[in-house]
């Protein structure tokens, strides 16, 4: 059986570029991490899934560890 990675702590993530222009699945990505206006922040787990999540939106979220 594969051992859970256990990383603690939060991450903040704040959008700091408009979604418009952006892909579709890019878009939801943003909304599935809980931001949606400009310069909306979120503390969230830091997990493998949230990582991956702004590894996506990389070019219109800013990570405030």
């Amino acid at each position: 059986m594969a051992k859970k990675e256990s990383t603690g702590g939060t991450v903040k993530v704040r959008l700091v570029k408009g979604l418009r222009g952006s892909q579709a699945k890019h878009r939801l990505s943003v909304k599935a991490l809980g931001l949606g206006k400009l310069n909306d922040v979120r503390e969230l787990k830091d997990s493998p899934q949230v990582r991956g999540l702004i590894n996506k939106v990389h070019y219109l979220v800013q990570v405030e560890e």
